[in-house]
């Protein structure tokens, strides 16, 4: 079992004010307070200077609440997810002021990302304080996932994700909180609420005005309302709220009432929707002049020990600046570490290539359940969840996870909202817990609904390289791809090509039952991400029928040669595979030219060796495949063969794959829009007779 380290249960019963906190203690917070404010006056300077910090979203009017967050988040055992405003949540937290500045400035040295991501994006990952998107609140679905984990493994902290109030009008927000209260997850929701998003105000977000009471009526939620101008009121409801999870083991929503005192960030001009009185107004709840009020008037401590604690942070961030300043900035050269981690490597079978004689028959769908199941024995840390996958006998609109939930529990195989955003954003948090977890998810019933989940899919594709290679999403993603059904535009379209656009991402799209069984095994084994495409016409067709041999692999970017020839090369993947064959033989038996049929299987990375191999000994090329033609992934094949072999060619590349429309429901019209057999022989014989 991943177990881990377990905290100690909080068992902070009273609650925190001046008279009952110790000094030590309210210097503490002190320093760190007046510290993170002086970076966040200062990092405008460094933009002026032409320095760096381009990108900076001040905290001013957050101080209660941030102090309280890192001061309740525990390394050890706990995930944190700030969001840009964060700057005082990361230093309470513990992160130094030079590591704060070697982020404002994007250094190589930046612990959140070596300079590539947004400047004010901090992060820490070797705490577990993770790297997250500028996609307002896109996070909150990464914490509940690694809330799953912790909950999964039966460890003790939590997953803290922190956020303005604005971006709570996000749906995957409302999917990340829903799915927390239903699944009772350890996640802690903090909304700072400082009634702006930007220049719109929270009246024109929603008809409530605190947002946690659109909220509101969830069961299994907690919701605390706290002063996050207050550090005393925001440490207790930080506290409480820490204290709740920890003893009913569900999600707590802290709503902290904040001011924004400065603009949104240094490309905002709030005096342009706010007036002079507004900003006056704002100015006057200024929780650090507060909190130092405070320690005054106590008597615990006089101006001149505070006035101190000023000119140690103020020397504190005048010698990180001084280290900083000489630090490296990135390499052009290393642009290309980190886009994708280092892929399974096949053992038995490195060419991913096999003779006949061993294993068994199976079709398509056979071959992909009897391969999750393999790999769901050999790996007890595998997890597969989606829609309508685990439901009494029934694995999936099409089967394919029939027997799973059975025999390896609801635990590891498990049905989810019908939220695509969810499916795939949970699949990031979860593997963030460990990375030896493995993940797959039916992203969707079908390829077409997948596009809700995009925007997660996005930030899986670029985690990796975003985190200077500190995470990578351990997620495959299956999705029943193409046409051929008479299903219409929801149920019959190919994504690849859009897809394809994102570096991070592997992507495969087998045609025979041996390849998806050795594809899928590699893809589960693989660190990072796989979009695994299902032709889904082929599931139990014959033609995709093959001996698959026990534990069979296929390495990503290994085409396969599926028919031999050299008059003609077709290059293809996918459904189109199979009628590239019939359409070889058929050119056979009547001509006696010889085509040979290139399944690239792998589209990301792609061969384009064993490409260029077949155009050097054919020198005539048709590339076909399922998708449209205009924009499609052939394009980029056609590309490649233009490009470096070229002077290898007789005749014009030609390309066969869909019009460009959405493919119709009605058989007639879906024959008109999807390639057949009939259309790649027209053009095969055309390139002949070039």
């Amino acid at each position: 079992k991943l177990v881990k380290p377990k905290s100690l249960i909080m068992t902070q019963k009273r609650k925190f004010t001046l008279d009952n906190t110790d000094k030590e203690t309210l210097k503490k917070w002190y320093s760190l307070m007046t510290l993170g404010r002086q970076i966040d006056e200062k990092a405008p300077n460094y933009l002026k200077q032409a320095l760096g910090w381009s990108y900076h979203a001040p905290y001013a009017g957050h101080d209660g609440i941030q102090l309280a967050i890192g001061q309740v988040f525990n390394r050890e055992t706990d995930f944190l997810f700030p969001y840009y405003r964060d700057m005082l949540t990361a230093i309470s937290a513990g992160l130094t002021a030079e590591e704060i500045i070697l982020n404002g400035l994007s250094k190589a040295d930046d612990p959140a990302s070596g300079g590539r991501h947004m400047s004010n994006h901090f992060a820490k990952p070797e705490w577990n304080i993770q790297n997250v998107s500028s996609a307002t609140g896109n996070h909150t679905l990464h914490a509940v996932g690694t809330a799953r984990g912790i909950k999964r493994y039966d460890a003790k902290g939590i997953a803290i994700s922190s956020q303005g109030e604005s971006s709570t009008s996000e749906g995957y927000v409302f999917e990340a909180i829903n799915g927390a209260s239903n699944e009772k997850l350890p996640v802690l929701f903090v909304f700072q609420d400082n009634q702006y998003g930007i220049s719109v105000p929270q009246k024109d977000q929603s008809a409530n005005r605190r947002a946690a009471e659109n909220y509101r009526g969830i069961r299994n939620l907690k919701i605390i309302y706290c002063d996050g101008k207050s550090v005393f009121n925001s440490m207790n409801a930080m506290y409480e709220a820490r204290e709740h999870i920890e003893k009913h083991g569900e999600p707590v929503i802290v709503h902290a009432n904040c001011v924004r005192i400065h603009s949104h960030s240094n490309s905002d001009r709030h005096e342009l929707y706010r007036d002079d009185n507004e900003r006056h107004c704002v100015s006057l709840s200024d929780p650090l002049v507060r909190f130092r009020v405070q320690l005054i008037h106590s008597g615990k401590f006089t101006e001149d020990e505070l006035d101190a604690l000023d000119a140690e942070a103020k020397k504190t961030i005048s010698a990180a600046h001084k280290k900083v300043i000489k630090a490296a900035d990135p390499s052009p050269d290393s642009i290309f570490d980190f886009v994708l981690p280092e892929a399974y490597k096949a053992e038995k079978y490195p060419e991913g290539l096999h003779d006949g004689t061993k294993g068994k028959p199976m079709k398509f769908i056979q071959a992909l359940n009897e391969t999750l199941k393999d790999e769901f024995r050999k790996n007890p840390d595998t997890y597969i969840w989606g829609q309508d996958v685990a439901n009494k006998d029934k694995g999936g609109i099409f089967n394919v996870t029939k027997g799973m939930q059975q025999e390896f529990g609801k635990e590891r195989v498990f049905n989810a909202p019908i939220a695509e955003d969810y499916i795939m954003g949970t699949a990031n948090g979860m593997s963030r817990f460990n990375d030896k977890i493995r993940i797959v998810v039916e992203g969707a019933e079908f390829a077409d609904y997948f596009w809700p989940a995009m925007e997660q899919l996005v930030e899986t594709s670029h985690d990796y390289w975003r985190s200077n290679g500190a995470f990578s999403p351990n997620v495959v993603i299956r999705l029943a791809s193409g046409g051929y059904i008479g299903g219409g535009l929801y149920h019959s379209q190919t994504i690849e090509g859009a897809l394809a656009t994102f570096p991070g991402l592997r992507i495969v799209y087998p045609s025979y039952a041996d390849d998806a069984a050795g594809l899928l095994r590699t893809a589960m084994r693989s660190q990072g991400p796989t979009v695994f495409l299902e032709p889904k016409a082929l599931y139990n067709d014959p033609l995709a029928e093959t001996v698959v041999p026990d534990d069979f692999e296929v390495p990503f970017g290994k085409a396969r040669i599926r028919r031999s020839g050299s008059d003609l090369s077709i290059i293809t993947y996918g459904n189109t595979t199979h009628m590239a064959v019939q359409v070889a033989d058929r050119i056979s038996d009547e001509t006696g030219k010889e085509i040979e049929v290139l399944d690239i299987r792998s589209l990301i990375p792609l061969d384009k060796e064993a490409i260029v191999a077949t155009v050097k000994k054919t020198s005539r090329v048709l590339v076909v495949h399922e998708e449209k033609v205009f924009a499609g992934f052939g394009g980029e094949l056609a590309s490649i063969v233009a490009e470096e072999a070229f002077e290898y060619l007789d005749a014009p590349v030609k390309r066969v794959g869909s019009t460009f429309t959405p493919v119709g429901f009605n058989r007639i019209l879906e024959k008109a829009i999807l390639p057949n057999a009939d259309k790649i022989y027209a053009a095969a014989m055309e390139i002949l007779e070039f």
